[in-house]
């Protein structure tokens, strides 16, 4: 069972923590700062008037409201003619810097209105007679006043709503799945993998595995921006409890677990994500394309062709080639002294990738292909110790740093709000 809402009950008492919660997590979501603006300035309101504007910020009851979607091949001028705008205007309005009108950038399907004065409605001083308003995306908009002899725009962003959400589930299928039946934002999927990435690997998840999370979510018009943070999240895989509690060190937002350990580690857990284990470790494996037993010293990830494949720690590219009859476009990294890995089968580098480079855990080094001897577009993964394969999904990585000393008390109340309320959640 999935859960998006919690009890009144449980809200209430989620919710009494958050003041003193949110004083002491001093990880602060950065507000948007103000839109830029033409000569003269976007209109500043009284708290009367701007109870009657809309989410453009245009009082409602001065005009009549024509609405449309930008259609295919059309330009400004297509959208601006049929509201009765003279052409001397429409050249004005070519006139305006790209960085409030860029005519190049008009996009098909997205929203546009237009405010036509009502006759009997009282003129007003920061209002002209007519407005078309352009939505450049689901926030950001350009409204351009026109009047009989003035014209002036200004740039614009509608108000955006960050709520607090709580979500549980049970995994049937996958994370991504999961999200699907609960109507989340499938993004949170994503949010989830990149946090315990050091942690769990989202490839090898079971049925019957758990998880909870408070995150917040920004909505605009009651459409989701997407997923601002997670506040704190739980996760139940393989008999272990994998806590995610968010803290601030040395400037860094970042995520440790209920010890004060990082979530973080030396290496991720898979070079990929959200894909499937099509054949791993062996001494002894049959080979698909040459029809013989031979070992397989590493892990073979399905995926489709141009899927990015990114290196699982920082390190020095030591080698970028082809290896005809065998592993096909390859790239090879030296971790350290101990540990370095091999990607192989790629159908392409990533940008600036060769020999020499240093790498940043992470980054993207190619993409899944099927070059070489494969029969479908797949990832062959390998992991060295001291020059020896071992099984990837068996290394342990060593943890980066944990929580220092002198924050320990500090992470100790959040540990408490963050726990208390995760364990809220059924």
């Amino acid at each position: 069972m999935i859960k998006k809402q919690v009890s009144t009950d449980i809200g209430v008492l989620l919710l009494a923590g958050m003041f003193g919660f949110g004083l002491l997590l001093s990880a602060c979501q950065s507000n948007p700062g103000p839109a830029f603006a033409s000569v003269p300035p976007k209109p500043v309101e009284s708290d009367t008037t701007r109870s009657l504007t809309d989410l453009y910020g245009i009082p409602l009851d001065l005009y009549r409201v024509q609405e449309g979607k930008v259609g295919r091949n059309q330009t400004l001028s297509d959208l601006l003619q049929p509201l009765g705008i003279s052409l001397q205007e429409i050249y004005q309005v070519s006139l305006l810097p790209d960085s409030l009108i860029n005519e190049r950038r008009i996009k098909q399907g997205n929203r546009y209105l237009y405010y036509s004065r009502i006759p009997s409605a009282p003129e007003h001083p920061l209002y002209a007679e007519n407005i078309f308003v352009y939505e450049k995306d689901p926030l950001n908009f350009v409204a351009i006043q026109l009047d009989p002899d003035t014209l002036w725009a200004y740039n614009g962003r509608k108000p955006v709503e960050t709520r607090l959400q709580f979500a549980s589930g049970t995994i049937e299928t996958s994370l991504w799945e999961s999200m699907f039946v609960i109507e989340a934002n499938p993004m949170l999927a994503v949010e989830l993998s990149e946090i315990y990435a050091w942690s769990i690997d989202f490839f090898e998840l079971q049925q019957g595995d758990r998880y909870k999370v408070i995150y917040e979510e920004s909505f605009v018009d009651s459409a989701s921006l997407g997923i601002d943070r997670i506040m704190g999240a739980w996760f139940y895989h393989d008999e272990h409890e994998f806590w995610a509690i968010p803290f601030v060190q040395d400037s860094v937002r970042s995520f440790f677990d209920e010890e004060g350990n990082s979530l973080r580690k030396a290496f991720l857990k898979a070079p990929l994500r959200y894909s499937r284990i099509s054949s791993g470790f062996s001494n002894s494996r049959y080979h698909p394309v040459l029809k013989i037993r031979r070992p397989h010293h590493g892990v073979d990830y399905a995926a489709p062709t141009g899927t990015p494949v990114h290196t699982v720690g920082d390190g020095v590219i030591t080698d970028v080639g082809y290896q005809k009859g065998g592993g096909g476009n390859y790239v090879k990294i030296k971790h350290n002294s101990v540990y370095s890995t091999t990607y192989m089968h790629l159908s392409g580098f990533g940008k600036g990738v060769r020999k020499g480079v240093y790498v940043k855990q992470g980054d993207v080094i190619g993409y899944v292909g099927s070059s070489g001897l494969a029969t479908g577009p797949h990832l062959d993964f390998r992991f060295y110790r001291n020059g020896s394969a071992v099984n990837p999904l068996k290394v342990e990585a060593p943890p980066v740093e944990p929580v220092h000393e002198q924050n320990r008390q500090a992470f100790a109340i959040i540990r408490i709000f963050t726990v208390n309320w995760l364990k809220l959640l059924q």
